[in-house]
């Protein structure tokens, strides 16, 4: 369980789902921890979770979409541990609502959270890495970047479908920019996971619908956390030094 010794590992949208889960299984892991969220307490008790591991972390409260919240996030990884080894962009979310019924203020919104904080961390980030010459970068898409059927037959998604399919683009062009600089970027998509905040809905859509998520999946189950924190780590490790550019589906077979 020392595959991220004395590592330092940036991890935005901590406070709750896959990034708590994440936080967690790095700490398990060894690693020294920066965790980003503009939920406070539930980062507060993110931090103290981890910090019960014997994991060194550091915490930055605020929205991560402004690009003063996200330089003093890099900053609080070089001020505290002098160096950034891996980002795990995973702050996201979504306001869903039919295309014809969509405002435009939505619409904004959910492709400002789920992609402007993943280049304003990634900008900053990047020149700190690039001068160490190392670097991972993990970035979290979706298997929503192909259409979701439970999604876009019950409130649609179009939104977040387009955010998540930016993320893959993000994570290909980005991977060939700092190649030359031995840092590696790479985009985990998850399928329906049984996080505190999604899992419930999801389980009733499967009550109500055809097409339900655990129906079309094939494995026939919600993803755990867990799963999802572990594909991460892998990307993160040097197990995975020559993978780069690349999304990797976290979905039951879908």
């Amino acid at each position: 369980m020392t595959r991220m010794k004395d590592k330092v590992v940036v991890v935005t949208g901590a406070a709750h789902g896959l990034g708590r889960a994440t936080a967690l299984r790095l700490a398990a892991e060894g690693a020294k921890l920066v965790l980003g969220d503009i939920e406070g307490e539930a980062l507060a008790r993110t931090t103290a979770d981890v910090v019960a591991l014997d994991c060194v972390a550091q915490t930055v409260v605020g929205d991560l979409t402004e690009e003063s919240v996200a330089g003093q996030l890099i900053d609080a990884a070089i001020s505290a541990f002098g160096q950034i080894d891996g980002l795990v962009n995973n702050l996201g979310g979504s306001r869903n609502a039919r295309i014809w019924e969509m405002s435009v203020e939505d619409w904004d919104y959910t492709l400002r959270l789920n992609l402007r904080g993943t280049f304003l961390c990634t900008r900053f980030a990047a020149p700190h890495m690039m001068a160490r010459r190392q670097g991972r970068i993990v970035c979290l898409s979706s298997g929503s970047r192909e259409g979701t059927p439970w999604t876009a037959l019950s409130t649609g998604g179009a939104a977040y479908s387009v955010s998540k399919a930016g993320v893959h683009g993000f994570i290909r062009d980005v991977a060939i920019e700092l190649a030359d600089y031995n840092i590696t970027v790479n985009a985990v998509a998850p399928g329906p996971i049984d996080t505190d905040r999604v899992g419930p809905g999801l389980r009733k859509l499967e009550e109500t619908m055809t097409l339900g998520p655990m129906t079309v999946t094939p494995l026939g189950r919600l993803g755990l956390p867990e799963e999802v924190a572990n594909a991460i780590l892998f990307l993160l490790s040097d197990e995975a030094s020559y993978i780069s550019g690349h999304t990797l589906a976290v979905s039951g077979g879908r």
